[in-house]
């Protein structure tokens, strides 16, 4: 087991580092060495930013938010938990360097409070500062701390450098989550948080991860808007993956796998980012995509795969649900045909299988009544589904749109469980997904 690297700052070595050390350098600690692994508890799937624009709508310095040698406090909420945690940041798409002038992670109290007594700074390579270099991720020494599952933690970030420089900040923008933005300084480790304003989406993080017993599986959820969970309640981890989570963990008589989830709103599997011009289509046909493709919908799922999913410490199994976009972003074309949409599935799980693990599909939902539905849609999604349920290609189906779809028009989604839009699930059309998964697939 790799434990990172240690080092010095000012002839004094991180006392975290040195409580782990001695841990595992006990006999005691020797023997829980040999049996525990790092594996993931949490983790997100990054995109691009831009840096806000004078066309944005709302006029010059309109759009997301911007931090500048501030501190953001972010939530996240964990899947399984361990006896000690690394945090990975990411500059995956940034074209400057990301400056963290420090970094601390603790147990959430309410709102923006921390747990003053559970909560450690985070050292990387030993120091308390970390540059990212573009297009680099780094994971942290590892803390002693004891991660509960289903928890929520905190993890505060001292930004120095401008999310709105160069090409923009490496983000997930659908977090869900009320995150607090500070005044100006280092505020990390704070039991309260000065706020200078929230924000629901995640900076500069990509995965959390736990020591936790050797051999738990680690489950990744690859997929669009409806496994990121859009249009679900934000603070209440209403996203399918969470109530998958919550059934794992609390299944009796097995180890609990860890969820993670890396949907990203509007991705696509063969297609790049269609860029949000695609909801504001007009006789003309739809908006041309925006020229860079780690923007807005994310690159596709065959292109982010190596990275979002195969790179995910522990994994061992993986549940697609994607393609909806594929269909709907057609509007009426006849491209992608399903045949092209099915080969983008065969290499995704030829990919998985490559690297010995298992990999589980998941059919089409009915989204009649959406902005993009059109008939020959329906007809794509229908002869996808019959090819997952009879192809044998997954290890396994998971019957999605059997789950939600209304039993008198199955076109169309039940109406309680839909969330308005005729696309995205309701809270409760997210845990009926959940409740539709065979939890023994992930038996180890």
């Amino acid at each position: 087991m790799t434990l990172g690297t240690f080092g010095f700052r000012g002839g004094r070595l991180n006392v975290g580092v040195v409580a782990l050390l001695l841990l595992l350098s006990s006999p005691e600690g020797a023997r829980a060495q040999e049996q525990s692994a790092w594996v993931g508890t949490w983790a997100t799937a990054p995109v691009l930013l831009p840096p806000p624009s004078d066309d944005a709508p709302g006029g010059p310095g309109a759009g997301p938010v911007r931090i500048a040698d501030q501190t953001a406090r972010q939530i996240i909420h964990t899947s399984i938990g361990g006896s000690a945690i690394r945090v990975a940041l990411t500059n995956v798409f940034g074209s400057e360097p990301l400056e963290i002038g420090a970094a601390h992670v603790a147990l959430r109290d309410g709102d923006a409070s921390i747990h003053a007594s559970a909560g450690a700074a985070l050292q990387f390579a030993g120091t308390p500062s970390v540059t990212v270099a573009p297009g680099a991720m780094v994971v942290s020494d590892p803390v002693e701390f004891g991660v509960p599952a289903l928890a929520d933690l905190v993890i505060d970030l001292h930004i120095q450098s401008d999310s709105a420089s160069g090409t923009g900040a490496t983000v997930h923008g659908t977090g869900l989550t009320t995150n607090y933005l500070s005044p100006v300084g280092d505020h990390t480790g704070v039991v309260d948080l000065p706020i200078e304003q929230t924000f629901q989406s995640w900076f500069y993080l990509s995965r959390v991860e736990v020591l936790a017993p050797e051999g738990t599986p680690v489950v990744v959820a690859l997929g669009d808007s409806i496994t990121d969970g859009t249009a679900s309640t934000p603070d209440t981890h209403s996203r399918w993956p969470d109530f998958l989570s919550r059934r794992l963990v609390q299944r009796p008589g097995s180890t609990p796998p860890g969820v993670l989830n890396v949907g990203i709103g509007g991705n696509r599997v063969l297609s790049h980012n269609a860029g949000l011009g695609i909801l504001r289509r007009d006789a003309d046909g739809p908006a041309p995509p925006p020229p860079n493709p780690n923007a807005r919908f994310g690159p596709s799922a065959l292109s982010r795969l190596d990275r979002d999913v195969l790179s995910q410490p522990g994994v061992t199994h993986v549940i697609v649900l994607e393609s909806t976009n594929d269909i709907g972003m057609a509007f009426e074309s006849e491209t992608p045909t399903v045949e092209e949409i099915i080969a983008g599935h065969l290499e995704l799980i030829e990919r998985v299988h490559a690297q010995g693990l298992k990999i589980y599909g998941a059919t089409l939902a009915p989204f009649e009544g959406a902005f993009y539905f059109r008939d020959i849609g329906e007809v794509k999604r229908q002869a996808f589904n019959q090819w997952m349920r009879t192809s044998g290609a997954y290890d396994a189906v998971i019957d999605f749109d059997a789950a939600v779809r209304d039993s008198t028009d199955p076109s169309k989604i039940r109406e309680d469980y839909q969330s308005g839009d005729w696309l995205h699930p309701s809270d409760i059309g997210y845990r009926a997904m959940a409740h539709a998964i065979d939890l023994t697939l992930f038996d180890r």
